[in-house]
């Protein structure tokens, strides 16, 4: 990988991004939409690679579909525990930038092992940078903070009533 192509889960969060954001003006009813509109959403780190079947395949089933999937199957769940920790903002009233990032960081915290909590939130809080403002990042980042830590707290408690 050449250091001018971004880091490759960064960019299948770009990604996962950009197709979570447009469902939100055109929903998808069914898992295949979903699909459908992530196949079809252009890919700008695609550029210099010839697209074959085994390609497509890979991003279909890489870490940016398994967040979009993700994301979609639970959004009722990662909505409540949004809405929960928002300092009064319903879900209705945040902005589609800062929601669809809620929702993807969320989404990692809640339903993926494999990222700890930090790099979740430090993810969204970038991207927040390059499709929002600085004002979205702040606000991003404070609302997974609070999410992290009373996560971090169920957690400790759990382990301790186990002991």
């Amino acid at each position: 990988m050449s250091k001018n192509r971004p880091h490759a889960r960064r960019a299948a969060r770009s990604r996962a991004f950009q197709v979570l954001y447009s469902l939100q003006f055109s929903p998808s009813t069914t898992l295949g939409d979903v699909r459908t509109a992530f196949l079809e959403m252009p890919d700008p780190t695609d550029a210099d690679m010839d697209e074959n079947a085994e390609t497509r395949e890979e991003k279909l089933y890489g870490f940016a579909w398994e967040l979009v999937e993700g994301v979609w199957s639970n959004v009722k769940n990662l909505d409540s525990v949004i809405e929960r920790f928002s300092q009064n903002w319903r879900v209705d009233r945040l902005g589609k930038i800062e929601l669809t990032l809620l929702r993807l960081a969320v989404f990692e915290m809640l339903y993926r092992a494999d990222v700890p909590p930090k790099v979740a939130i430090n993810e969204a809080v970038e991207l927040a940078k390059i499709y929002g403002n600085e004002k979205d990042a702040s606000y991003v980042n404070g609302v997974l903070s609070t999410i992290a830590k009373k996560l971090e707290g169920a957690k400790n408690e759990t382990e301790s009533e186990n002991a």
